[in-house]
């Protein structure tokens, strides 16, 4: 029956190619989309890891996140520096989806001011670290090269130098400032801040404020994304099932094309389950080499996101199993002609 199964893969692949393509191209959709959330991850991990802390103290109005914004007076350093368990301790600010004009385009951005030369100025990519007010070091994604200027509401910033993979929030670049510049930015020049980073880790804080790990803030600050992932994998759900209707159609189209081949042989011995296990047979060979060309074809669909994309290995380890669920229920559209096939009809 095998051979028969593989003779007929050959003598139709016209259209099991085209079924291939079909599903491989939503298969493809559906690993980007896991991509999409392993993005959010991605970033995240990335731009927190680069601040270099081993701890973040924010109010307790942020609720651990650090793109909650919750405002604490910069005295607050002196304290958290004076605490126990601290080698160290530097202010740090965050303002989420800010809009800066870069050559005269707006770009959603995400502003981060540092302490010039301490804790959390960003090592860069190319030109200069931050030196003074005025400047800025901003990702790749801002569009602005070293030299150039980025203007955030009435400030002029002059770029000094570059970042690569620094964004936030479903792929917003961040532009690094000093301290000074944040605050005249979005508190007028009042001395405020939303975090205090840390080498060494407190082992207490003030009332009103808690004590953080980049773990911490990281998983945090996910959860502000959880609506928007829980909608990505409910797409990749649906893209799932678009591939179970693509072999769907084209096995039923296929049943009803060897209904006669199906009576010659029944006559010849064949029983309907060795029948539809041949079926169940095409359905999973077409749907697995749909998977391998899928993940293939994901690689060079990325740029398609203006996120980054970051797919995980456990979904490129259960696009197989996948594939084999979604070939044996494609299957079943055809049994009805397997079954009802008669073996007297091959003599008529």
């Amino acid at each position: 029956m095998l051979t028969v199964t593989l003779a007929d893969l050959r003598y139709r692949y016209r259209q099991f190619l085209i079924a291939v393509v079909g599903a491989g191209v939503v298969l493809a959709m559906g690993l980007l989309l896991s991509g999409l959330v392993g993005g959010f991850s991605a970033e995240t991990n990335g731009t927190v890891a680069a601040v270099g802390a081993n701890s973040w103290v924010l109010a307790n109005s942020s609720s651990g996140r650090i793109d909650a914004v919750g405002v604490f007076p910069q005295s607050q350093v002196a304290v958290v520096a004076a605490t126990p368990g601290v080698t160290s301790a530097a202010p740090f600010i965050l303002l989420p989806s800010q809009v800066a004009v870069v050559n005269g385009s707006s770009v959603s951005v995400n502003v981060v001011g540092v302490q010039v030369g301490g804790l959390g100025s960003p090592q860069v990519s190319g030109g200069s670290m931050l030196s003074g007010s005025g400047q800025a070091v901003v990702d790749d994604a801002v569009g602005s090269t070293v030299g150039g200027v980025v203007h955030i509401g009435s400030a002029t910033r002059h770029v000094v130098g570059t970042v690569s993979g620094r964004t936030l929030l479903g792929g917003a670049p961040v532009i690094y400032t000093s301290i000074a510049d944040a605050q005249a930015i979005a508190f007028g020049g009042a001395p405020f801040i939303t975090t205090v980073i840390t080498t060494g880790t407190p082992t207490s804080t003030a009332p009103g404020y808690t004590t953080f790990t980049s773990h911490q803030v990281v998983q945090n600050t996910l959860d502000s994304l959880s609506s928007a992932t829980s909608s990505i994998d409910n797409s990749k759900i649906l893209m799932w099932i678009v591939a179970g209707i693509i072999i769907s159609a084209l096995l039923y189209v296929s049943a009803l094309q060897r209904v006669r081949d199906f009576a010659v042989l029944k006559a010849l011995g064949s029983n309907s389950a060795s029948l539809f296990a041949s079926l169940a047979t095409q359905a999973i060979i077409v749907s697995l080499i749909a998977a391998l060309f899928g993940a293939v074809l994901a690689n060079f669909m990325g740029g398609i996101f203006s996120q980054p994309i970051a797919i995980p290995l456990d979904a490129y380890l259960t696009l197989p199993a996948i594939a084999v669920v979604v070939g044996l229920l494609s299957s079943l559209v055809a049994l009805r002609r397997v079954t009802g096939a008669d073996p007297a009809s091959a003599f008529g």
